[in-house]
């Protein structure tokens, strides 16, 4: 079998996978596909996470509003893969408690206990706490509320550097002997008797590879790419559903979040984010336009706006609002007309048959069952490759995460005393990043002086460097709010003087 790095050579090498797409999905893929020996290709036309897969609500979670919809077994593998997700990556996924508040509920409170129980049991839940039920006039939990009293539900989900995950996935790949190519667009593709031929395109310039399989995992993008193909099966349907997110100043104190139940039965979160601020979302709104960078309506601004006036005592207006982003989810059409009520489920169309190159399309799914997710790709791909391995990701720890007992706070002590010259925070919001590999960023440093040139906040040269090395970071904003949020607490002139780096280091390498 060819390894990956032979793309493109003059002996016209055959790759056998080519990802298109380097979103959650692609990437698990490729991760899943390299660690069975198989040769992989991933092109992403952005950067790696530059959509949907980091405009999340940032969750690891079993869905539990999916469960009012009858999505038992998308419920089901969602909260095992929530178990499992936990102890793969313990620096970036960490359990986060949600108090669901009954005071404006629209749903019975024997309706909404009824689904915990569900949710407490239909996963076979082990690491985490199953829900109780508190009294919020008699618990800080209340605190910061408009109306702290009554009846509330307390479970718990687990959270998600969601960027960061798409790119440990990309990295652990990539030392298995995936290429991953990020900036790089699949111009069309065609069919030939013993597989794919592929155009692609860089900056640089445009080429043709060979594939045996091409995988389409797109996202928002896949029925586009579906389009560049001739001859591709088009009968199953992509529906488009752009969620947005704000953030604010925090909104109530302690590390809990909650869920708010709004009158149309809609769901939002607020969500403690970056020590300072709450993240409330997410909206549903039906995106009928062609798939592109997303951004908030003033539609979803106002909704998102009277929620948090609804439930909390703080008042806060549009120009209380730090930072926006939003995403468009790629959802499976199954005609339902509520863009909430569209599944979350995942669809593989494997395009085959006597004498057709095999091509997967991925519609859907949501990023908590992204590895179970490739897995199935795998075996929907296993009669084209017999010689490939067996599965084998399913506790297998991401790049960073195989720290003693999945104990990040003793890791974080024990790197704090490792080097006591570097300040605690900057150490440990390093360790949530990077984990165990944040030795090979910090190398010999000591003091912040080590760490080379500073850019705000505390950003250093050393982690800028580490990230292009290792994690296809190419712009400030790459960095700054993709590989971390540090956008948000870095000062006026940050970003520019990043792109400014950027510039003179590529022109130094040219």
């Amino acid at each position: 079998m060819m390894a990956a790095s032979a793309v493109g050579s003059a002996d016209g090498g055959t790759v056998d996978l080519l990802i298109v797409g380097g979103g959650i999905n692609g990437a698990g893929i490729a991760r899943d596909a390299a660690g069975r020996g198989l040769s992989v290709l991933l092109v992403e036309q952005d950067d790696l996470a530059s959509h949907t897969s980091s405009a999340s609500t940032k969750l690891i979670h079993g869905g539990l509003r999916y469960l009012e919809y009858g999505e038992f077994r998308l419920v089901r593998e969602a909260l095992i893969e929530r178990e499992r997700l936990l102890g793969m990556a313990p620096h970036i996924i960490w359990p986060l408690e949600f108090v669901l508040p009954q005071t404006q509920s629209p749903r019975p409170a024997w309706m909404v206990r009824l689904g915990l129980f569900l949710y407490d049991h239909l996963g076979g839940r082990e690491k985490l706490p199953g829900t109780r039920t508190v009294r919020l006039e008699r618990s800080p939990l209340g605190d910061g509320l408009a109306t702290p009293s009554g009846k509330a539900f307390v479970y718990s989900d687990c959270w998600v550097e969601d960027s960061r995950l798409v790119v440990l996935n990309a990295m652990d790949a990539a030392a298995r002997g995936a290429r991953i190519e990020t900036r790089t667009r699949m111009v069309s593709a065609r069919r030939t008797d013993s597989g794919w031929i592929a155009t692609i395109a860089d900056a640089r310039d445009e080429r043709e590879v060979r594939a045996r399989v091409l995988v389409n995992a797109a996202g928002p993008w896949v029925a586009d790419v579906l389009g560049r193909v001739p001859d591709a099966r088009t009968d199953r349907g992509v529906r488009l559903v752009k969620g947005s997110h704000i953030i604010v100043p925090r909104l109530y104190h302690g590390d809990h979040a909650f869920m708010l139940q709004n009158p149309d039965r809609r769901i939002v979160f607020a969500i403690p984010y970056e020590q300072d601020y709450t993240l409330v979302g997410t909206t549903d709104e039906v995106w009928n336009e062609p798939p592109a960078k997303a951004s908030i309506s003033a539609d979803e601004t106002t909704y998102l706006l009277e929620t948090v006036r609804r439930y909390f005592a703080r008042p806060v207006s549009e120009s209380d609002i730090r930072w926006t982003y939003a995403g468009i989810r790629p959802l499976y059409d199954d005609k339902s007309s509520n863009a909430s009520a569209v599944t979350r489920d995942y669809v593989l169309d494997l395009d085959a048959g006597e004498g057709r190159a095999p091509m997967l399309s991925i519609f859907g799914g949501k990023i908590t069952t992204y590895r179970k997710l490739a897995e199935h790709a795998l075996e929907e791909l296993a009669p084209f490759f017999p010689d490939a391995g067996n599965s084998w990701t399913a506790g297998a720890t991401l790049p960073g995460g195989d720290m003693p007992d999945a104990d990040f706070d003793r890791f974080v002590a024990s790197l704090q005393a490792a080097r006591p010259g570097l300040d605690a925070p900057l150490l440990r919001r390093l360790a949530r990043a990077y984990g165990t590999r944040v030795d090979r960023l910090l190398g010999e440093a000591q003091t912040v002086e080590d760490l080379g040139r500073p850019f705000g906040g505390d950003l250093y040269q050393a982690e800028v460097d580490y990230l292009v090395a290792n994690e296809w970071a190419r712009t400030s904003e790459d960095v700054l709010y993709r590989r971390s949020k540090l956008g948000l607490h870095t000062p006026p002139g940050t970003a520019t003087a990043l792109d400014a780096y950027f510039a003179n280091t590529s022109r130094q390498t040219a």
